[in-house]
């Protein structure tokens, strides 16, 4: 099995490097106005239709005098493949009032992204005489977003990984114990990327994915193989031969990883009900990741730990600790404090995730533009040039597209044209209206709409909203012709638009599953119902604590982000579905246990004590394993990534302390034996799906069960 994963992952990794595809942010969303009016364009004016990007040219004089230097670069960067037209930054609009800073805008046939590193050497090549005659040249939009540099993350992954090792040697003393998961872990991480990059060929994902990819892989890899190898341990310690050991711990612990692993895939391939291909396509990059991830701890885990076998505890740092049994393990104490305490445990539970929620009812969605960006960056610099030379507003011109009815004449036509400018020009909050132009065939007009505010502001939404709703129709109404808004501001926007209407259902059908599946795999309404609320709490208390520090600016300079951000407006749906399956790998794995000792005694407060004490300590130690993975990204330079990096850490660290640990057992020993109780009924119409049956003789049969009270329900 070792070989077959070396050989098979060293075939991935070099077709993906041979054959791998690239990353693009991509908002299409088919029927809006933004993508009409982009259509419209494609078909009655190829030529202004492609995807636009701002090259910045700035002097320390006026720019005017470099003329012969200006117009070699504008007809070298013509030549270059996939460029439509290039504009003069000496053009009126182009060019600044002090004469500093010009604007060459670059069409391009698609998104510049799409042509990878191959485009940006030709463009900087287009330019090196600009730059060799001492001009800054900085480029702006989807260009400046190819010119990224490439994300490197190595040091986050390493940080990670050497804080998991430090966990994993404290929480369970066996240095072999500690590097088995991390083995596993990381080539499961490399094989999910590579396999990723190979789908990216002809899938496009989002730029973020890769690292969306890389946080998941390895976190879940390591928690995986982690309950893996601490089920094996126990067993040895137990006395069971490594070979038995290893098969009761892949009959029970591997069921609960098959099952957590389908429950975070299932929540992630649920973005697609959105239907929004981005969210979607999202949503399968971090569940190609996770699926890899799995099957590397069910299958390359087990055989290193098979290798290991009895010398797994050989090597240690402190005596060797496995799952406990006795009465006197901190955790068990610590279940038998929750049960005689459930109600204060409960409350002191709520009211924490209650707080961490309060933030959430000022959440704002939006688009994190080049702006929030490292100055290193050439996007930033171009964004920050703009800005200066020309208003905030000139980093969100919004293209306004006319279709005229047919059979309009020229006189018309013109007059048309004219009362779009007048009307355009008198409505609040726009700077600049650009002369109206005429498509190739007569069909459509065109202009350009500067806001007087920044793409951010949400002033900028506001004109958005009335130049669709208000202006555009009372003009072109009445001469039968209809207007679109369009362009990346509009895109973005109305982006974000989409995604906040999709929002509930995806919580909807995301909750619907978990809960589904938590009935059948547990037979119990109100467990099932339970896990999907106490979810839904800890996923609030994770966005609540995004919005402060990124929404209101709290500590999130301390981020490298130096000034308050809206948050980005896939990133709570993003989180949902990650998060929600996330929480769903705690609740199998403690439910599991808690089951088990149920189904063996029929007593549910020894049960519930039993299952904590079982696995408080992996939980915990997993928790802060993952917890640590995806705090490392904070590292990144992407905002988005920080966003969800921030959000996912929160999110895994309070739902494995306050939710699973806290708010889950004192629920159930509050709730008692009805914990189990489902209609006969539905307990006949459910299939039956055991994630982890007991792997000891004794326990196969089950034991006839105490006699419940009189107010008490039968066990399922």
């Amino acid at each position: 099995m070792v070989v077959a994963w070396v050989v098979v992952g060293a075939a991935l990794l070099l077709a993906n490097r041979a054959f791998g595809g690239t990353y693009v942010d991509d908002y299409t969303l088919p029927g809006t106005s933004a993508q009409q009016g982009k259509d419209l364009l494609a078909v009655h004016s190829p030529k202004t239709a492609g995807s636009t990007s701002p090259v910045v040219l700035r002097s320390t004089s006026a720019l005017s005098d470099q003329s012969d230097v200006l117009s070699q670069t504008v007809a070298a960067l013509e030549k270059v493949e996939h460029v439509v037209t290039v504009s003069s930054p000496l053009a009126q609009g182009n060019l600044s009032a002090d004469g500093m800073t010009g604007i060459a805008n670059v069409t391009f046939t698609d998104n510049p992204q799409l042509y990878g590193q191959d485009l940006l050497d030709d463009v900087d090549q287009a330019v090196a005489p600009a730059r060799a005659a001492g001009l800054q040249v900085d480029y702006g939009g989807q260009l400046g977003q190819l010119a990224r540099p490439a994300p490197d993350d190595k040091r986050s992954e390493a940080i990670g990984l050497v804080v998991a090792l430090v966990v994993l040697l404290i929480g369970f003393g066996s240095v072999v114990a500690a590097v088995i998961p991390l083995v596993s872990a990381v080539v499961g991480a490399l094989g999910g990327l590579a396999v990723l990059g190979l789908v990216a060929a002809g899938v496009t994902f989002a730029s973020v994915s890769p690292t969306l990819a890389a946080m998941m892989g390895l976190g879940v890899g390591i928690d995986y193989a982690l309950f893996l190898t601490t089920r094996f341990r126990r067993s040895l310690h137990d006395g069971a031969s490594p070979v038995d050991a290893l098969g009761s711990a892949t009959a029970t612990s591997g069921r609960t990883v098959l099952t957590a692993a389908a429950t975070v895939v299932v929540a992630l391939l649920g973005l697609y009900v959105s239907g929004i291909d981005f969210i979607g396509r999202m949503g399968l990059a971090a569940g190609i990741a996770v699926a890899v991830a799995a099957l590397a701890a069910l299958t390359l885990a087990p055989a290193l730990l098979g290798l290991a076998g009895r010398r797994i505890d050989r090597w240690h740092v402190r005596e060797p600790v496995s799952e406990p049994r006795g009465t006197g393990d901190v955790w068990q104490r610590y279940a038998d404090v929750v049960g005689r305490r459930a109600w204060v445990f409960l409350v002191a539970g709520l009211g924490v995730l209650v707080v961490l929620s309060i933030p959430v009812l000022s959440l704002q969605l939006g688009h994190v533009d080049a702006g929030a960006s490292p100055t290193s960056y050439t996007e930033r610099r171009a964004y920050d040039a703009i800005e200066a030379a020309f208003g905030p507003g000139a980093n969100a011109p919004i293209t306004v597209v006319a279709e005229l009815a047919p059979g309009t004449n020229d006189t018309d036509r013109s007059a048309l044209g004219s009362d779009l400018t007048t009307a355009l020009t008198g409505t609040s909050g726009v700077a600049s209206v650009s002369p109206v132009s005429t498509s190739p065939d007569d069909a459509l007009l065109v202009t350009t709409v500067t806001p007087t505010t920044g793409p951010q502001d949400a002033a900028t939404d506001d004109l958005l909203r009335e130049l669709s709703g208000t202006t555009l129709p009372r003009v072109l109404g009445p001469a039968g012709a209809t207007g679109y808004v369009t362009g990346a501001t509009a895109a973005q926007l109305e982006f974000r638009d989409e995604v906040a209407q999709k929002l509930p259902l995806i919580i909807a059908v995301v909750v619907a599953a978990a809960f589904v599946l938590l009935l059948v795999v547990f037979r119990g309404v109100l467990v099932a119902l339970k896990a999907a609320l106490l979810n839904l709490l800890s996923i609030a208390a994770s966005y609540g604590v995004l919005v402060a520090v990124f929404q209101w600016g709290w500590g999130s300079s301390l981020l490298g982000v130096p000034e308050p951000v809206p948050i980005e407006s896939y990133v709570p749906m993003m989180m949902f579905a990650i998060v929600f399956g996330l929480s769903m790998d705690y609740e199998v794995f403690l439910l599991s246990r808690i089951r088990e000792g149920w189904l063996a005694t029929g007593d549910n407060r020894r049960a519930v004590a039993a299952g904590l004490s079982a696995t408080g300590r992996v939980i915990t130690c997993a928790a802060l394993i993952m917890t640590s993975v995806f705090a490392s990204f904070l590292l990144s330079s992407n905002v988005v990534v920080k966003m969800l990096a921030l959000g996912l850490a929160v999110n895994v660290l309070v739902d494995a302390t306050v939710a699973r640990l806290v708010l889950v057992p004192s629920t159930m020993y509050l709730f008692g034996r009805r914990n189990w109780w489902s209609p006969a009924w539905l307990d006949r119409a459910l299939p039956h799906l055991d994630p982890e049956p007991s792997a000891e003789p004794a326990a196969a049969a089950r034991p006839v069960e105490p006699q419940p009270a009189a107010d008490e329900p039968q066990p399922s």
